[in-house]
């Protein structure tokens, strides 16, 4: 009798633990990946279906410039949030308050935290970006440049403003027509040293003048302003002291120009010194009203906020973008060769003639 009992109770005992080991299986199964992307799925997991949330949200789109609170990138930053408002996506515009890589690695590493679907980035440092890209790559965020380009191994598409080439060699030979001369002394003032849109241009400028105007002589190194007007300003005054012969500056980066013709307008010298250089209309009309700034030639940034909006859209949607393709809100776009850089269109010349017809 107690044999009896005893392999009853034994075989009680055991289907109670087979029922518990039951009940506990669905629990430790893998719950899927909260990001939704294909890259962040562990190995083990069996190949996943999308996650029906991520479907019907809303694409999450960050776009990073150099710095914020600029005039330039405040207007991309307006273009950028009327892309987000029609194209039906959210648009995340955020950036460190200087000029500088560390901060913008920072604002990156948050974006990550957030899990955004796609960053677009205007380097300030291409270098001390591609870290911090790589990472957001690697859990899955797709990623583009704008305005700058980034460490082009990591970038899906590069968004240019204009044809480098095109540009940079354009402003040498507006500093030609300005100056009525293609014999003199000339400087250039820069943003940041490390912006590499910045360098390109200068490089095509200086490669345009060795190949077309000989007799120019370029005075000392480019000159680092910090994107600041203020620091533009008073490194002007320190040239033109410095180089009383002086009779042209190219000026690359927005608020660079300004600080330029500032000087030269302190010192009266709109008529011995001829400034061109990359701004915007309506900062730049009352140096153009008084011709302390000649030219300022430039595009439209809130059509490049936009469009970097709508590429990084198209991107996380799996469309690709075509060669003439056009794009509501900016027109139609240049796709190079290498299915990669994309050209917004060409630059558009400010004078004192046309500056009041912008609002940018």
């Amino acid at each position: 009798m107690m044999k009896k009992w005893s392999g009853l109770l034994s075989l009680i005992v055991s289907i109670g633990m087979l029922t518990a080991c039951g009940a506990n299986a669905p629990a430790s199964a893998p719950s899927g990946n909260s990001s939704g992307s294909s890259s962040g799925t562990p190995a083990q997991q069996p190949a996943a279906q999308p996650e029906a949330p991520k479907g019907n949200a809303k694409l999450k789109i960050a776009v990073v410039p150099k710095l914020i609170g600029i005039p330039y990138f405040n207007a991309s930053e307006r273009g950028a949030k009327k892309a987000g408002e029609e194209l039906g996506v959210d648009v995340i515009y955020t950036g460190p308050t200087q000029a500088d890589a560390a901060q913008q690695v920072k604002v990156i590493e948050d974006l990550i935290a957030q899990k955004v679907d796609v960053i677009a980035v205007a380097p300030n440092d291409p270098a001390s970006l591609t870290p911090v890209l790589k990472k957001a790559k690697e859990q899955g965020i797709r990623v583009i440049d704008w305005d700058t380009p980034a460490d082009q191994s990591l970038v899906e598409y590069s968004v240019h403003q204009i044809d480098d080439e095109v540009y940079g060699r354009h402003v040498t030979d507006l500093l030609v027509e300005k100056m009525g001369t293609d014999s003199a002394q000339i400087a250039v003032v820069t943003g940041g040293l490390s912006a590499a849109n910045l360098n390109t241009w200068i490089d095509w400028a200086t490669k345009q003048a060795q190949e077309k105007y000989p007799n120019l002589k370029f005075i000392g190194d480019k000159i680092a302003s910090d994107e600041k007007q203020q620091v533009a300003y008073q490194k002007t005054l320190d040239l033109i002291k410095a180089n009383p012969d002086v009779k042209g500056i190219m000026a690359f980066s927005t608020p660079a120009p300004l600080g330029a013709a500032q000087a030269v307008q302190e010192k009266g010298l709109q008529d011995k010194i001829a400034v061109v250089g990359t701004a915007l209309p309506t900062d730049s009309k009352p140096f153009l009203d008084d011709g302390s700034l000649d030219v300022a030639t430039l595009w439209d940034p809130e059509k490049l906020g936009y469009l970097a909006v709508a590429v990084a859209k198209d991107l996380a949607e799996g469309k690709k973008l075509t060669d003439g393709q056009e794009v509501p809100g900016v027109g139609k776009i240049q796709v190079k060769s290498d299915g990669k850089t994309i050209i917004m269109g060409p630059p558009t010349d400010f004078t004192k003639e046309n500056a009041g017809d912008y609002k940018f």
